[in-house]
């Protein structure tokens, strides 16, 4: 297991019911071509030696005897494999047969896991010639000539890297009461599940939805193979359902109703589960009390490890399918969590510093329809634009027409003559364009909006986003202050997406425009003098770097807590051919950098709503120490 990831997947044999040598040397197939992708566990659909739909052909003793002497077969051609396979075999212990996962590596067996709940309805009929793992006592046998011990008891087995794993049979997960539930508990990283279940309309989706949810409760990666079409007999179909899951999400499914063997393979990120499951107070709790046997699998040769997986670039972005749904959550979380605070302070009045940029229109689509929500006149809201020494044309036109526009009310203050006195007073050189420059006029700026908002009875609008204050990239006591801040729990690059999506509102139609501009700008505290032609020189991505590299650093150092050297392979990964490799490591750097070096300003942030999965509010998901060293990270930094 390098950097967290281990190799899975869920296999789909062709299969004739009966034929015990013909679904042995399928299963071989598969387990081959399992061992030559790197493959660590893979596990095969139910009963998958003898066919799921033998029926009364199990009170054979023929199939029983040949079913155990494919395993035989299987364990001597594994002898020398070290991936581990997880088959469907019907086991004869005493007068009783069970239906059960027969865990095998390096030609041993490791364990045999018996079905705990057998359906006995509609078209099914399991009891009739299966028992219970209830109904089994902890005893020895011999299977396939190797000793093994089989228990009732909850089962785990343990990779030679650490990895925990369990299994479940089918029914098991649609119980109300899994097995999963107790195996993850006691510390299962992944679910194996081996399955025959018919295909019915509608079911498909109820099972995915059902796989998805049990993997999400129980945050683990669910590995799930059903059979496939060589199973279908007599009134019932079989699709060849195999999908892999890690807490909730689908990674990876099989093609249904092929009529080819499938391999679905996909790495799990067990780092990613184990961090979620230290997170969650409530899973450490259920915990408690939990047990399980453990059973070491065998050591295994060094692989070389190659990321195979695909992950998203911008993963605090929606999929498209569900853009338009979530953008519409998001703004309604942030409008009312603005309404909320409106009517606790009795206040029919707001004040926003109107840039013309992304997080200020965000921020003022969000007051509007606060206001249009409370049915409060939009006059109450207080635009003002503030322009500086390095406001251009287009930022100033655009704020302008967003305000007049909207509605509300309109005010323009100039901060140039303020700041230049200011210097005066303080003693310094107004060509000088450093820090002082800056951030004289973004505290100038919110002086500004603070003394207003005392004027009008108002509250301050704050502006600034997630990723901003990540990077620290704002003026402390400056746009770093506000009374609400309704921007502060979403990234930079999910901003561009909101106010498009506002822009294609009828309520907004008017601006939309002007909105559709202010995204097409580029991101920029305009600070600094235009150049000769009015345009734009201070910008922002050209100083702390690409801020979707930024929202993917944060959201993996954030959400996950992975180390940089994984966030560094996953953002290669991700990016693809877009960015070098040293420029993704010179922005992982100054990401480090400045993330520890601005943890003051974000110890005593303003109010502000939570969006997503992740926040840097002090009294919400992040609690730092202001003075905490960012020696370990950029020293791993610097080794990439």
């Amino acid at each position: 297991m390098k950097y967290g990831f281990i190799k899975v997947a869920a296999a789909i044999p062709s299969v004739r019911v009966a034929d015990t040598e013909y679904n042995e040397q399928q299963v071989e197939s598969l387990i081959m071509q399992a061992e030559e992708n790197g493959v660590e566990i893979v596990v095969f659909p139910e009963l998958c030696l003898t066919g799921y739909t033998c029926q009364d052909l199990f009170r054979q003793q023929l199939l029983v005897t040949k079913a155990e002497e494919a395993l035989l077969m299987l364990l001597n051609f594994t002898r020398k494999l070290d991936v581990i396979s997880i088959v469907g075999v019907p086991v004869q212990i005493g007068s009783m047969l069970f239906n059960c996962a027969v865990v095998v590596q390096r030609g041993c067996i490791l364990g045999v896991v018996p079905k705990t709940y057998l359906p006995n309805y509609n078209e099914f009929y399991e009891k009739r010639w299966f028992a219970s793992a209830t109904d089994l006592q902890a005893q020895d046998i011999y299977l396939a000539g190797s000793p093994v011990r089989v228990t009732p008891e909850p089962q785990l087995f343990l990779t030679c890297d650490g990895v925990r794993f369990g299994i479940e049979i089918c029914e098991d997960v649609w119980a109300p009461l899994p097995p999963s539930n107790g195996l993850a508990m006691a510390g299962a990283d992944i679910i194996f599940n081996l399955s025959a279940s018919d295909e019915l309309i509608g079911k498909h989706d109820y099972l995915r939805g059902l796989l998805c949810q049990q993997s999400a409760r129980t945050m683990s990666g669910y590995v799930y193979a059903s059979c496939g079409y060589g199973e279908s007999t007599q009134d019932v179909v079989f699709g060849g359902n195999a999908m892999i899951i890690e807490n909730g999400i689908l990674l990876a499914e099989s093609k249904r109703f092929s009529l080819e063997p499938q391999l679905v393979i996909q790495q799990v990120d067990v780092e990613r589960l184990r961090s979620d499951r230290q997170n969650n107070t409530t899973f450490r709790t259920a915990q408690d009390g939990a047990q399980a046997i453990v059973t070491d699998c065998k050591l295994v040769s060094p692989r070389e490890f190659e990321l195979t997986r695909q992950f998203d670039a911008h993963p605090f972005i929606p999929k498209d399918e569900d853009m338009r749904k979530s953008c519409e959550e998001i703004l309604n979380i942030q409008t009312l969590g603005l309404v909320r605070r409106l009517e606790h302070t009795h206040s029919d009045r707001a004040v926003i510093g109107i840039s013309g940029g992304l997080d200020s229109t965000l921020a003022l689509v969000v007051t509007v329809r606060a206001f249009d929500l409370l049915k409060l006149d939009r006059r109450g809201i207080v635009g003002i634009t503030m322009p500086g020494f390095g406001t251009t044309d287009r930022t100033y036109q655009n704020a302008l027409q967003l305000m007049e526009s909207l509605g509300i009310t309109v005010r323009e203050i100039s901060i140039a003559k303020a700041v230049t006195q200011h210097f005066e007073d303080i003693g310094h050189d107004q060509s000088q364009h450093d820090v002082t420059y800056e951030n004289s006029q973004a505290r100038e700026r919110t002086q500004i909006l603070m003394d207003v908002a005392n004027q009008v009875v108002g509250l301050v609008i704050g502006t600034g986003d997630l990723s901003e204050l990540a990077l620290g990239w704002c003026t402390y006591n400056g746009d770093h202050m506000s009374m609400y801040g309704v921007n502060a729990g979403v990234p930079k690059t999910l901003v561009q997406y909101l106010i498009r999506y506002a822009a294609q509102q009828p309520e907004f139609a008017a601006q939309s425009e002007t909105l559709l501009d202010v995204v097409a700008t580029p991101i920029s505290p305009e600070l600094m003098p235009a150049d000769a032609a009015g345009n734009i020189v201070q910008k922002t991505e050209d100083l702390v770097g690409p801020y979707e590299l930024h929202d993917f650093f944060l959201y993996y150092f954030l959400r996950m807590g992975f180390r940089p050297a994984k966030i560094f392979l996953l953002a290669q990964q991700a990016f693809g051919r877009q960015y070098e490799k040293e420029t993704i490591k010179r922005w992982l750097q100054t990401f480090c950098r400045r993330f520890f070096n601005q943890q003051f300003k974000r110890s005593c942030l303003p109010d502000g709503p939570k969006v997503g999965s992740v926040s840097l509010s002090p009294r919400g998901d992040w609690r730092m120490p202001t003075d905490a060293v960012s020696t370990l990270w950029i020293k791993e930094c610097e080794s990439l």
